[in-house]
């Protein structure tokens, strides 16, 4: 059910094509959401900021500021789980080779059952992400690793002591990557331990994300010593 996680969640839709939009407000309204609306970048900015929404479905191609631009500056503010919507696979490869902060990614036309899934993952992982900064603040929650380290109860990273700008996600992926230092995991299982759901036939978010840690964390990117990539298997982190 939708209000698992979390109870009553208030999803904001920002979409300009008004089919579209009313079939989404239909769908989530019926799964019990509470629905949120904006038609152009500006105002999805506003909303967004005015109404604190739980989770975000954001249209690629916007008026007045497009879904990149207001994906960015949303991230600067907002850790709030955003699902970026595409109309072609050719936009799908635009995203996905800019750093947006985007959680996710589905390209249109996509199946309503398959994006309630996804977006009742997002909220899952993000209630587990607030129960256990939770949990962590009666002590500092550290994770180190080499010049590594993490501090799970601000979602903040250092590298030789100097902090790091990761997305939530980009975050998310990390911690569970050195928490599990050594053990290798290919791309659905990633996307299962990590996003939250499962395989859905696009993997190339987990090689994204991978990516953009590199770019952060080694030395040389292209030729990582922490974030190691077993062709044909998938990825490991080795302090």
């Amino acid at each position: 059910m939708a209000d698992e996680f979390p109870q009553k969640a208030r999803v904001l839709v920002v979409e300009d094509n008004q089919t579209l939009s009313g079939v989404l407000k239909y769908n989530l309204s019926k799964e019990g959401y509470t629905v949120l609306s904006a038609s152009d970048g500006v105002q999805a900015l506003e909303v967004a900021r005015s109404e604190k929404p739980d989770i975000i479905l954001l249209d690629l191609t916007l008026p007045k500021l497009d879904g990149l631009e207001v994906c960015r500056i949303l991230r600067k503010e907002s850790s709030v789980p955003i699902l970026m919507l595409t109309a072609k696979s050719e936009e799908m490869n635009r995203v996905v080779g800019q750093e947006t902060g985007a959680d996710d990614y589905m390209v249109k036309p996509f199946v309503v059952r398959e994006l309630m899934a996804r977006m009742r993952a997002m909220l899952r992982r993000r209630q587990i992400s607030k129960q256990e900064s939770t949990t962590a603040q009666n002590g500092v929650a550290r994770i180190k690793a080499d010049s590594l380290e993490m501090d799970t109860t601000r979602q903040a990273v250092f590298l030789r002591g100097k902090p790091l700008e990761l997305t939530p996600k980009e975050f998310d992926l990390l911690a569970f990557l050195i928490k599990n230092g050594g053990q290798v995991f290919n791309r659905e299982q990633l996307l299962d331990k990590v996003w939250g759901y499962d395989y859905a036939g696009d993997t190339r978010t987990v090689d994204v994300h991978i990516s953009w840690l590199r770019q952060k964390i080694e030395d040389d990117p292209h030729h990582p010593q922490h974030l190691i990539t077993l062709r044909g298997v998938g990825y490991k982190f080795e302090k």
